[in-house]
């Protein structure tokens, strides 16, 4: 019985041995294919970076800009429109002093002026009447002086009558004031009185500016009648012109005197004008709420008119940062990247290489952006300044190709 089962036993024995052993081979085999497999998975993986190659011409196709990420004063801001102004002493409306016809026009718009110098001439019988009663009045008044003074020596010495003296002394008094009247009006049309008292008569008279600047409208015509209150010409100065910005209730408590203004008008395309603020309004308005504030402009270019659009900046803080053009920035999805560049020489022929560099953006100013790394760069890196729009659909197509 015992042997039975002994050479019963070690057949089955072996024959487990050698399935085990089949087993366990084939067992390790797979294992380790799976770490071979796994290994050169995460070789793959770790040699796998997100990249974009230009070659030389490509990169001058694009006009690629590289450089070193710079620093640069970006600034906290207001947003403030308005238009340019001048200040009120430096606009001028001419209205005739007496009622007249315009004879003749010296002027056009846009014509630069100054002061005191001749616009128009007007001519009108009541103009000539005007002279011509002063002079009666003028030469009145010099036989009454005379008189006057004849009369008053001869009541000084007890000679002549107290009533007589004081008659003439009121007719003295009384013509007196009648010529200073009509002086008055002569000196207001720019008429000379010596020359009237020699018994010269002006046929036209004179319509003079009373400051230097520019004719903004002429609103006759030769030939019109115009009333004394009939505004004629309008004059503007504009070597003080202005801005003249509103803001915003919101942003009221931001802007003070000497803050820096930055803007911009319609008529100089691309440039961009100084400013300092030198006035703030303590009017409120309404509608909209708002206050005013004035700038003084330092770097005046190009013809500067009042009433022009002023799109403009405050500067309420400058900080020195890291910036690049917006072009340099580009975002995907919650993220931001900028591209790093570097020139290889691969085998005699050159490439660009640009990789990806996550970031956090921050204050925008004028074009620029301030940028936040979130891994510092090596010393002397460079990064691209535009087309990193194209950049990144570059580099996505890459990603859909690797893909397929």
């Amino acid at each position: 019985m015992n042997s039975y089962i002994k050479n019963y036993t070690t057949p089955l024995l072996k024959t487990w041995s050698i399935g085990s052993l089949f087993v366990a081979a084939s067992l390790f085999i797979v294992s380790c294919g799976n770490s071979v497999n796994k290994e050169e998975g995460e070789e793959l993986e770790e040699e796998h970076v997100e990249e974009v190659l230009f070659s030389t011409q490509q990169f001058q196709s694009l006009r690629m800009k590289v450089d070193t990420l710079p620093l640069r004063n970006i600034s906290s801001y207001v947003d403030a429109n308005g238009q340019l102004e001048v200040p009120p002493q430096n606009e001028a409306a001419v209205t005739a002093v007496i009622g007249a016809n315009i004879i003749s026009i010296k002027v056009i718009e846009g014509d630069k002026i100054k002061k005191g110098q001749v616009l128009a001439y007007l001519n009108h019988p009541d103009l000539i009447k005007l002279q011509t009663d002063y002079i009666n009045s003028w030469n009145q008044l010099q036989y009454i002086d005379k008189e006057y003074q004849r009369q008053k020596t001869l009541y000084d010495e007890k000679v002549g009558s107290g009533k007589e003296f004081q008659k003439t002394q009121a007719d003295y008094q009384s013509m007196k004031g009648t010529v200073v009247g009509y002086e008055a009006q002569l000196r207001l049309l720019g008429l000379s009185l010596m020359k009237i008292q020699q018994g010269e008569i002006y046929d036209q008279v004179p319509v003079s500016t009373p400051i230097s600047g520019y004719v903004r409208h002429v609103n006759v015509k030769t030939g019109q009648y115009v009333q004394p209150q009939t505004e004629m010409f309008e004059i503007v100065n504009i070597d003080h012109i202005h801005t003249d910005l509103t803001v915003f209730e919101k942003d009221i408590h931001k802007v003070k005197e000497g803050q820096k203004v930055k803007f911009s008008i319609e008529s100089l395309p691309g440039k961009e004008l100084e400013a300092t603020i030198y006035s703030v309004g303590k009017a409120f308005e309404q509608d909209p709420k708002a206050i005013h504030l004035h700038a003084e402009i330092h770097n005046k270019e190009g013809l500067l008119i009042p009433g022009m659009y002023v799109r403009g900046r405050i500067i309420i803080d400058d900080v020195r940062c890291y910036a690049l053009p917006e072009a340099a920035v580009i975002r995907d999805g919650d993220k931001y990247f900028i591209f790093t560049a570097e020139k290889k020489d691969e085998d005699g022929e050159v490439e660009w290489e640009f990789v990806p560099e996550e970031i956090i953006v921050g204050a925008m100013d004028n074009g620029w952006i301030e940028v936040k790394l979130l891994q510092p760069l090596e010393e002397g890196t460079t990064v691209a300044w535009n087309n990193a729009y194209y950049l990144l659909a570059e580099m996505k197509k890459g990603e859909l190709g690797d893909d397929d």
